[in-house]
């Protein structure tokens, strides 16, 4: 079974084709500047770099291309589309309604369109790129998984606010949670890793990039996550403030006569460590404008690796104690740095790290000492291979 995976962005679309019989990745690439100017299609399969520079209006274009180069004669992987048994779409928002992956049909599109309220900046394109590959692909199953699918098994004392219950229930107004597919898959990985069972586990997974959330697993089921209603919550991140008194909100509009849309370009656009350093929302420029001496530089990341801790701290709280500790994506698999800094302040909960284990980037590793009472790992998430096996699990059923 050959499975395609998309995740389409506003102007973007990342793309895998994968080969279930033994999880190989036939060809992957991404798409760049849909509906601007300079739009191009960048696919690697068999060690080469296949490139489309050609106008693409809009994601039904850019999918014709995708599937166009996965059947190109000298550099696509397969000889024509009845070779992809089916497709898995990555969705950022499944709302209440779906705490599991599911098989699209006209039903799920209606009910993802209610949804695009709770994430108007991801669901709409992700519901062009199905549209686009349902018309395309009229006849191949296509598959929704969601981003907070697996942040659904949160007990109400966790994600309910304590804001009036009405909110709750005619707006849906709740805690989410996202990065649900990278949290299921390295907390699986982990478990596997260690050779026990994921049911007999706690586990906090640390998915710490440009975007970062934290998530506490007991018995391989989420019980609380730091990013809430939307993204914004949580940690400090790249470009996002994570958690504050929501009164700022108010009183920014009403200090600095700013308007609603203003005030949440600076929470989304321009705060976090950008917003502290003044020097750049990557963590790499940040750390090196850190060693030269920049105050700012070092206190943005002080105040990240602060709220990594404390929300590691509270989770260990939530759920008696913690065997496990798992840093994924791009920082928490390449920061060594960041990774040891935080660790080290673990003594409390008997965790210690190995210098020498923990000098690794990218690369699938126990990184904890000897005698270290909780297990540190780093695991490289695969969101696109975890998409691929719900898919596969979904239209096998």
């Amino acid at each position: 079974m050959k499975i395609l995976v998309i995740n389409c962005g506003s102007s973007s679309l990342k793309y895998q084709l994968i080969d279930m019989t033994d999880e190989s990745v036939l060809a992957k690439g991404l798409v760049e500047r849909i509906g601007i100017e300079g739009s191009i299609l960048t696919q690697k399969a068999n060690g080469r770099k296949y490139v489309i520079e050609e106008p693409m209006n809009d994601h039904r274009k850019a999918i014709e291309l995708v599937l166009g180069a996965l059947v190109d004669e000298k550099e696509g992987v397969i000889k024509d589309m009845s070779e992809i048994s089916a497709v898995g779409h990555r969705v950022a928002h499944g709302g209440e309604k779906y705490a599991t992956s599911v098989l699209i049909d006209d039903v799920v599109m209606k009910e993802l369109e209610e949804c695009a309220k709770l994430a108007p900046l991801h669901n709409p394109p992700n519901m062009i790129g199905i549209n686009a590959c349902k018309e395309l692909m009229p006849k191949t199953p296509m598959v929704s998984v969601f981003d907070t699918a697996f942040h659904q098994t949160m007990p109400e004392k966790a994600y309910l606010y304590s804001l009036p219950y009405e909110l709750y229930e005619n707006h849906a107004i709740r805690r989410y949670g996202f990065h649900g597919t990278s949290h299921r898959f390295v907390s699986a990985a982990a478990a596997e890793m260690l050779g026990k069972n994921i049911e007999d586990l706690r586990i906090i997974t640390c998915h710490l990039g440009n975007g970062a959330s934290l998530a506490a697993i007991k018995g391989g089921k989420c019980v609380d996550t730091s990013m809430g209603f939307t993204p914004l919550a949580g940690l400090t991140m790249g470009t996002r403030c994570g958690d504050i008194d929501p009164a700022i909100v108010t009183f920014l509009i009403k200090e600095l006569n700013l308007s609603e849309s203003e005030v949440n370009d600076i929470m989304n656009k321009k705060s976090g460590v950008l917003g502290v350093s003044g020097v750049s929302s990557d963590f790499r420029d940040i750390e090196d404008a850190a060693a030269k001496g920049n105050k700012r530089a070092q206190l943005a990341l002080e105040i990240f690796k602060y709220k990594v801790i404390q929300y590691i701290g509270s989770y260990t709280a939530v759920m008696g104690g913690v065997d496990c500790i798992v840093f994924t994506a791009g920082l928490g698999e390449n920061g060594i740095d960041i990774r040891e800094e935080i660790v080290n302040e673990l003594g409390f909960i008997g965790a210690r790290i190995d210098k020498e284990r923990n000098n690794v980037r990218g690369e699938e590793r126990v990184i904890s000492a000897d005698d270290s009472k909780v297990k540190v790992v780093v695991i490289p998430t695969n969101e696109e291979l975890m998409i691929a096996r719900e898919t596969r699990e979904i239209v096998e059923k």
